[in-house]
């Protein structure tokens, strides 16, 4: 069942626009034009830190796939393509492989590919209120040799999916638990709904590395499980899901939402992230690398090349907007001066949030 459910989630985010209706709110961040930035273009360095791991831009190809045979070739194409660019990914949620084994080559082909890309296991929260979780994660991480785990957070996802799990109850003390028996760093990202300020500060306590808030505004997961519950004829799991298409909290909002609490954990940015404007305002607001997934799926169909091609042009980018706003390299830019207005300033009012007021230095 979970294999034909993976796959059929491949065919939608393939096929049908999934995508958020409302926006992940980036165009209420203005970063200020430096017209006399006494830079050269040659000058600028969008390299950064990950996981210890030097990466030639802040970027993150997020959890998509594998379970399949084209989820194999698209994670072959995606690895290639970090490799080459010099940066991490995400593999997609490993319970298929490790309830199957003979699925695993769709994702071990991820190492296959490369020894030396930052390879972080994927699996869901649920999986933690098992027996033997710890386990279980670990076969996550040997299953890549992965340099981190990420375990993903979907209930809303979870609720609408047929046959999906609708117990939440005790994942908070497993992430606690697990943080102090697994050896690798432990990354939590939500999919697509975003993460609240009252929700990071119960996470940053467990001990965990870093933060994926996946906010509202790229692929919807509702709207995903709209058209797969139309496909299994659950009427009624597509009624919800149609009305819960736009449930989450929009990406920039959920950035500002999990910074506020000035957390000493890497912070990363995903959900609607599609060019190198998108990073950089990420950035600026307090993000320390952004996430990018299903952009990059229609290229992985096709070959590592178009997947280069995609990442090449917006390092580009990047790097035009670091010189138009006086920055250097990536640290410079999360002190750029920027204006926040529109429906993200009222967020920021409305929540009490503290934005921007402070140095986040990490440790």
């Amino acid at each position: 069942m979970i294999f034909n459910r993976k796959y059929s989630h491949l065919l939608i985010c393939k096929n049908y626009d999934v995508s958020f209706r409302k926006s992940p709110h980036f165009d209420d961040v203005e970063l200020i034009h430096c017209a006399l930035p006494e830079l050269d273009l040659d000058e600028i360095d969008t390299s950064t830190s990950f996981l210890g791991k030097k990466i030639s831009a802040p970027i993150l190809i997020s959890a998509m796939t594998g379970g399949n045979p084209e989820a194999k070739k698209i994670n072959e194409n995606l690895a290639k393509a970090a490799d080459k660019i010099g940066i991490g990914m995400c593999v997609g949620s490993q319970r298929i492989a490790i309830e199957n084994p003979q699925l695993q080559d769709t994702f071990t082909i991820v190492r296959e590919v490369s020894d030396n890309i930052i390879v972080i296991a994927n699996i869901g929260g649920v999986q933690l209120l098992q027996k033997n979780f710890i386990e279980y994660a670990e076969k996550a991480v040997s299953m890549l040799n992965a340099d981190a785990l990420a375990i993903h957070l979907n209930p809303l996802q979870e609720l609408i999916q047929p046959g999906g799990d609708t117990r939440f109850k005790g994942i908070l003390n497993a992430i606690n638990d697990l943080s102090k028996h697994i050896k690798v760093p432990i990354i939590i990202k939500e999919v697509g709904c975003g993460i609240s300020k009252e929700v990071a500060e119960k996470i940053v306590n467990t001990g965990i590395y870093a933060i994926d808030i996946a906010g509202a505004g790229g692929t919807s997961w509702a709207a995903v499980e709209y058209y797969h519950a139309l496909q299994t004829g659950e009427l009624s799991k597509s009624k919800i899901a149609e009305t819960l298409w736009d449930w989450g909290i929009p990406t920039a909002m959920s950035i500002c939402e999990v910074v506020s609490l000035n957390p000493k954990i890497t912070i990363i940015a995903s959900g609607g992230i599609r060019n190198g404007l998108h990073i950089a305002k990420s950035i600026a607001l307090g993000a320390d690398l952004v996430g990018i997934a299903r952009p990059l799926l229609s290229c992985a169909l096709s070959s590592s090349e178009m997947v280069i091609e995609y990442l090449q042009n917006l390092i580009n980018e990047l790097k035009v907007i670091l010189l138009l706003t006086g920055c250097k390299n990536i640290k410079q830019l999360k002190s750029v001066p920027i204006v926040i207005k529109g429906e993200l300033l009222n967020w920021i009012s409305q929540r009490n949030l503290k934005v921007r007021e402070f140095d986040r230095r990490k440790t």
